[in-house]
C-alpha cells in the first residue's frame, strides 16, 4: 500500500516537473520568443466546480486562503519560477491586474516555489512586475488539490470560488478576446 502511494506521489511530481518541459517547443528555442498568441484551450465546467479549501501565505507572509477572495471573480494562476512558460506569460497576467483589478476581480498568481516569497520576489523585479499580488505556497498541495497536470494552470473562479475552466498552458491573458471572456463572468 506504501510503495502504491509513493508510486502515485511521484507520478504526480512528475507531471507537475516534467508536464510543461514535454509540452514546451523544447530547449533550441529560448522562453522570451516562446509563442502564446495560439492561446492553450479554455476548458469550461459544465457545471460550476467546488474546489477544495487552500491554504498559502501572502507577500507580507500571512496565512490566507482561497475563501478569502468570495465575492470576486478570480483568475487563479498556479506557476513557478523554474517554469519557462510560465515566466512567458506573466508580463501578460501583471497588465490584466494592472487593467482590470477592483471591486468584482482579482488575479492570485499563486507560486509554489518550495523557495518561498524571496525567490518570488526577485522574479517579480527581474521581470518589472508592478501589478501582481504575491501569493505561496512552498507546500505544492494546491497543485496536487487542484489536480494540476502542468505548469502554468489558470483557473477562472466564480464569486462563490468554484472552477468555471481552466487554461493549462500560458495564455495572452491581455489579449481582447480573453480580456472580454473573463468579463462576460463578471
Amino acid at each position: 500500500m506504501l510503495v502504491a502511494l509513493r508510486a502515485a506521489l511521484v507520478a504526480a511530481f512528475a507531471a507537475v516537473i516534467f508536464g510543461p518541459i514535454l509540452a514546451s517547443p523544447g530547449p533550441w528555442q529560448p522562453a522570451t520568443t516562446m509563442a502564446v498568441a495560439a492561446s492553450p484551450p479554455f476548458l469550461v465546467q459544465q457545471t460550476p466546480r467546488p474546489l477544495p479549501p487552500l491554504h498559502f501565505e501572502d507577500g507580507g507572509g500571512t496565512a490566507t486562503t482561497l475563501a478569502e477572495f468570495r465575492g470576486r471573480v478570480v483568475l487563479l494562476n498556479l506557476w513557478a519560477t523554474w517554469c519557462a512558460p510560465c515566466r512567458t506569460e506573466m508580463p501578460a497576467l501583471d497588465r490584466l491586474q494592472a487593467k482590470m483589478a477592483g471591486p468584482d476581480f482579482t488575479l492570485v498568481p499563486l507560486s509554489i516555489d518550495h523557495r518561498g516569497r524571496e525567490a518570488v520576489e526577485r522574479f517579480y523585479r527581474d521581470l518589472g512586475l508592478k501589478s501582481l499580488g504575491i501569493y505561496v505556497d512552498r507546500s505544492g498541495e494546491a497543485a496536487y488539490a487542484l489536480e494540476v497536470s502542468g505548469m502554468p494552470t489558470t483557473l477562472l473562479l466564480d464569486r462563490e470560488g468554484r472552477e468555471l475552466g481552466r487554461v493549462i498552458g500560458a495564455a495572452p491573458w491581455d489579449d481582447p478576446e480573453m480580456v472580454a471572456r473573463i468579463k462576460g463572468y463578471l
